[in-house]
């Protein structure tokens, strides 16, 4: 349970979204090659950048010299800074358009590529990057290109510089990595070597199996992204859309081991431009950059355990099976939490224990528990915890803390279960517990008290509910990608489409992530900047409980002194036209506030409370069948409805 417990790992840093551990940069095996990352994936400063690529564990950094240009201090300063972290510089990057029809452009980019060479040997790299040209004036035979090359290599060598040359996807005459390969292979100079990028390669659709095709010794760089497939060119895909690993659509795993197949021992590094990136704070992207890679590395290798025999085994825990809830937690400061719990009798939960050590209650419908933080002061109310139940609680939270996942130090008294737990990127804690705990596990920590009376009416039965079917967490605006790595890469879920549904301030990014099986459902959501900057809007987050009969239990609710969300007949009645509904059916819907959707596999009822503030309120539903959604087409009318002023 959160109970104000510090987050650490052995010390940490703060970085104002929770704490990364100290020393990170001290994991070994993180992969068989070297990490690297792009200056150019991160907001801030060149220094935060490089402080926070260091604290992320990264061997190395890619300079892009729009950074460089605009650092106050110059290449040799730079690179007593990168030393002094811990890092290395791994490439210089980039040099556009070194070939051209025109002799005159020829000398000028000569004499430019004499420049950055001195350049990249201050920063301390051997290593220029070399795109493909893009302009009208690029090279489109293939033998005058080769000598250019040779000529650039030669002028390189001259200085003890290496050109790595690399297909842009949208190059005027090279865009595919194959025939970046065979010009460099008729260049024939030892200074120069081909750049691999999976972006340049998967977002054609190409086959990297061409990759062992390359002499040995000729990749000299690998540089690695993800991307959604989204139907866009190419060039805005990669300037604003590129993600990390695991977070796009792209066999990374298949790129990864035909680069390690081939014989590449050089450093792996993210490039990935992304508008959200360079806006987030640096801290806490190289943290998922670092995650993104551990993971990448850990599918790679598992599912290939025929790779070269200079791959290591798999360095990740693997990830233990999350069965299911062991219990949801909702802090409420002392002014609400009398609607929680009110919200929660209404609802067929009774308080069946209380904390040994605080004021913190365990509320129970069946085998559905609540536990209420009555400690938090600082929030109204809100979901601050998930107890997750698996048969391996230290093993998945060791695997946790490898992908960099902050360790919570919580406190525990004489007799109290302890609970491995971390914290997730939005700050709320995800806690280990023993599926088959031994002597009661976590619950021993609750002394058992009588259950108050549910109040329903004589004679009538409580809401019933059957389980937590899925829990709705709100993400800061920059971290909806992050989130969706973090529960990925840590509890093993499988991330579904990304969606946006309509609301009142604007469009809602949501993703549902779901564990093997479905036992567990995490949906995340991003509300729109200018909601966002109002403060969390409502309905930003909340629990959804399963039940056998949602309208028995809208019903009861009711009949309990709940108020469900009202729903307006417009929505009934567009129901009627959609799906062709019995008409006493479509009736005990609008009566009950319930809600209706269907798909290929089966139906879907379902209801809300009004919220309890603009973080907390519930759902309770029914899926008949196979339904496997969330609702998302009642979305719309659910965040109106909650913007709408009270009624009384």
């Amino acid at each position: 349970m959160a109970d104000g417990a510090t987050t650490t790992a052995g010390g940490a840093v703060a970085t104002g979204h929770g704490e990364l551990p100290a020393g990170a940069g001290a994991f070994e095996g993180t992969h068989e090659l070297r990490t690297s990352i792009a200056t150019v994936c991160l907001a801030g400063t060149l220094d935060e950048k490089l402080r926070a690529v260091a604290a992320a564990g990264f061997d190395a950094v890619e300079v892009f010299e729009p950074d460089l240009l605009a650092s106050p201090e110059g290449p040799a300063a730079l690179r007593r800074r990168v030393e002094d972290l811990g890092l290395a510089v791994s490439l210089f990057q980039p040099f556009r358009d070194l070939d051209d029809v025109d002799p005159a452009a020829v000398a000028r980019s000569a004499h430019r590529l004499h420049r950055k060479c001195e350049l990249a040997l201050e920063l301390g790299t051997d290593l220029v990057l070399v795109c493909s040209a893009v302009h009208d004036g690029a090279v489109r035979d293939d033998a005058l290109l080769a000598a250019q090359l040779h000529a650039a290599a030669e002028v390189a060598a001259s200085h003890g510089v290496r050109l790595a040359y690399e297909a842009l996807a949208w190059g005027a005459h090279v865009s595919d990595y194959r025939h970046a390969a065979r010009v460099v292979a008729a260049a024939d100079h030892p200074a120069l070597g081909n750049c691999l990028d999976s972006f340049h390669v998967l977002s054609r659709g190409d086959d990297p199996s061409g990759i062992a095709d390359i002499a040995p010794g000729k990749v000299f760089f690998y540089q690695i992204a993800d991307a959604p497939r989204l139907p866009m060119d190419v060039l805005p895909l990669s300037r604003h859309h590129r993600c990390f690993p695991g977070q796009g659509e792209f066999d990374l795993e298949r790129f990864h081991a035909a680069v390690v197949a081939g014989g590449y021992r050089g450093p792996v590094s993210l490039e990935v431009f992304n508008d959200l990136f360079r806006q987030a704070e640096p801290a806490v992207t190289a943290v998922d950059a670092m995650r993104s890679l551990r993971h990448l590395r850990d599918r790679t290798f598992r599912q290939r355990p025929g790779l070269p025999p200079a791959s290591p085994a798999p360095s990740l825990p693997r990830a233990p099976a999350v069965r299911s809830w062991a219990f949801t937690e909702v802090s409420a400061s002392p002014a609400t939490a009398g609607a929680v719990t009110g919200l929660l009798s209404r609802l067929g939960f009774s308080r069946t224990g209380v904390h040994r050590s605080g004021p913190v209650e365990l509320w129970s419908n069946g085998d559905v528990r609540v536990v209420l933080n009555r400690r938090r002061e600082d929030v109204r109310a809100q979901v601050t915890a998930l107890g997750l139940a698996t048969p391996q609680p230290h093993a998945l939270h060791e695997r946790a803390r490898t992908l960099l996942a902050p360790v919570v130090n919580r406190a525990v008294g004489p007799g109290e279960a302890e609970i491995p737990s971390v914290v997730a990127p939005d700050g709320t804690w995800v806690q280990f517990c023993a599926d088959e705990p031994a002597d009661g596990g976590w619950l021993a920590d609750f002394a058992p008290c009588a259950p108050a009376a549910v109040p329903a009416p004589r004679g009538e039965q409580p809401v019933v509910l059957t389980g937590v079917d899925h829990v709705a967490l709100p993400q800061r605006f920059a971290g909806f990608d992050g989130a969706a790595l973090f529960f990925t890469a840590v509890l093993g879920l499988q991330a579904g489409p990304a969606g946006a549904v309509p609301g009142p301030a604007g469009l809602v990014r949501t993703r549902t992530m779901t564990s093997p099986g479905g036992a567990l459902r995490v949906v995340l959501s991003v509300a729109p900047t200018s909601a966002m900057l109002r403060g969390r809007p409502l309905g930003a987050g909340h629990l959804a409980f399963g039940t056998d009969d949602a309208l028995a239990a809208a019903r009861a609710f009711r009949r309990a002194g709940g108020e469900p969300l009202p729903v307006p007949g417009n929505y009934y009645a567009d129901l009627e036209a959609r799906f062709g509904l019995d008409e006493e059916f479509l009736e005990q819907l609008r009566e009950n506030s319930v809600l209706y959707d269907r798909d290929a596999g089966g139906e879907l009822l379902h209801f809300f409370t009004r919220s309890v503030s603009r973080e907390f309120f519930v759902e309770v539903l029914q899926r008949v069948g196979a339904y496997g959604g969330t609702g998302e087409a009642n979305t719309p009318v659910r965040l109106a409805a909650q913007a709408a002023p009270p009624t009384a």
